[in-house]
């Protein structure tokens, strides 16, 4: 990689002072540059449903601290995530190679997750398998920061809706995916083959975008500046003048928080709550996925139009709205059928935010330095899902150990109605441009 300086410049379609491409990309191009995150959003919920496999069924920790457990193995890794992606993601933004700025790091960091995915299918302790956690946050935030300035770079405004709700379609599928891939593996108990089915997949999509993804704007001049310093102001106090964009993070946290919930505690919601074997949880799982796959798909790309027309933030306190209820439901459900109808508003409710929250995030932030701020935007990706595992799985251990084993996971459950409710009250500082300024 060649990481010599060089100014930036205007490229097709984007002038050099930050502002958005105006050519139009084909349909083809925007779902490969959306693909990737099929493969990056699998990793971890995959290996949420197989970790937690192996706590219930396969000895892993000790009854009554599951979910202490399953916060014991991600803590660190996801502090580590919090500092890499940001720093990494802007210092792609001065990078200048061959393969442009963005790949190199993608390709690198990808290749990398397969290698620790193997140590933690591998591993049998909880301190192993926590160590390779910390180096599969680093490997694949090292390759998500920089990819994240992909949209900013290459999207026009008038294709920023059709684009969002492409990248949560295929977060939402890779989700589906790792989440059927977990399953099978907690069905099956061979926890080994789904581990590693999450890299090859991973794999299998990181080289449709690199091998077939144009680049977007040139670097960006680092006038003499050392890589230490462009690391360091990944982190300067200058974007404390950006307070949309900070409250919009802080709303995106609570209710991706919310939507960890249910990925993460599904597996010990069907064996503790329903008394349900190993094979039936697997099976159930799957019950619950197809009911959250079939929200999502019905409310994602609608969601994406939608905005366009009537504006980002009222779509996004519409999903906060349907998630909550579908999680309220999921919490109280007597029998498993109510639990999926459950999921499937859950689902609606998560696609809706997943297609609309990229496009509000793209249309504040600073466009040249796009890798800088969808990487500090994504420590709430990071670090959502750790504070949901602490919060809702100490609360599901102190439930079980002392009112009543099986209980837990339904407060957990309740817990992410409230997340909801602050993501939705966190959204209303948010400064939203108006339609008629993005579509001049």
């Amino acid at each position: 990689m060649d990481l010599t300086d060089a100014s930036a410049g205007p490229d097709d379609g984007a002038d050099g002072g930050g502002d958005r491409p105006t050519d139009a990309l084909p349909n083809a191009q925007l779902v490969r540059l959306s693909l990737y995150w099929l493969g990056l959003s699998s990793i971890f919920t995959g290996l949420t449903a197989i970790l937690s496999g192996r706590i219930q069924f396969d000895g892993l920790g000790d009854r009554g601290s599951e979910g202490t457990t399953l916060f014991a193995l991600n803590f660190a890794g996801a502090l580590i995530a919090a500092l890499v992606q940001p720093t990494v993601g802007s210092i792609s933004d001065y990078t200048i190679s061959r393969w442009g700025r963005r790949k190199p790091y993608i390709f690198i960091g990808s290749v990398l997750d397969v290698l620790f995915l193997f140590g933690i299918a591998t591993s049998n302790t909880i301190v192993s398998i926590a160590a390779f956690m910390v180096l599969l946050q680093v490997s694949a935030n090292f390759a998500q920061g920089p990819f994240q300035g992909y949209v900013p770079d290459l999207v026009p405004k008038r294709q920023v809706g059709t684009a969002s709700a492409l990248v949560g379609l295929f977060q939402v599928l890779g989700n589906v995916a790792g989440f059927g891939i977990g399953s099978w593996a907690v069905a099956t108990g061979n926890f080994f083959a789904g581990t590693m089915a999450l890299g090859a997949l991973e794999l299998v999509t990181m080289i449709s975008v690199v091998w077939r993804v144009a680049e977007g704007r040139l670097a960006r001049s680092r006038d003499g500046r050392s890589w230490l310093t462009i690391a360091r102001a990944a982190w300067g106090a200058d974007i404390l003048r950006e307070r949309s964009f900070l409250w919009l993070v802080a709303s995106r946290w609570f209710v991706l928080m919310g939507a960890n919930m249910l990925v993460n505690f599904a597996t010990f919601y069907l064996a503790q709550t329903f008394a349900l074997s190993q094979g039936e949880t697997g099976g159930t799982n799957i019950l619950l996925l197809a009911g959250t796959v079939l929200g999502n798909l019905v409310a994602v790309i609608p969601a994406g139009r939608a905005s366009d027309r009537i504006g980002r933030k009222p779509v996004i306190y519409a999903a906060c709205f349907v998630g909550g209820v579908g999680m309220a439901i999921v919490a109280s459900a007597p029998i498993i059928p109510v639990a999926v109808a459950g999921a499937a508003l859950f689902g609606a409710g998560v696609g809706m935010f997943l297609a609309v929250d990229w496009a509000l995030m793209t249309d504040i932030i600073p466009k040249a330095s796009s890798g800088r701020y969808m990487g500090i935007s994504n420590v709430a990706t990071a670090t959502a899902g750790i504070v949901a595992v602490m919060t809702g799985g100490l609360a599901m251990d102190a439930v079980n150990r002392g009112i009543a084993y099986g209980l837990g996971p339904r407060v957990a459950f309740g817990m992410a109605v409230i997340y909801f409710a602050l993501g939705a009250l966190f959204l209303r500082p948010v400064v939203e441009p108006r339609r008629a300024t993005l579509r001049a």
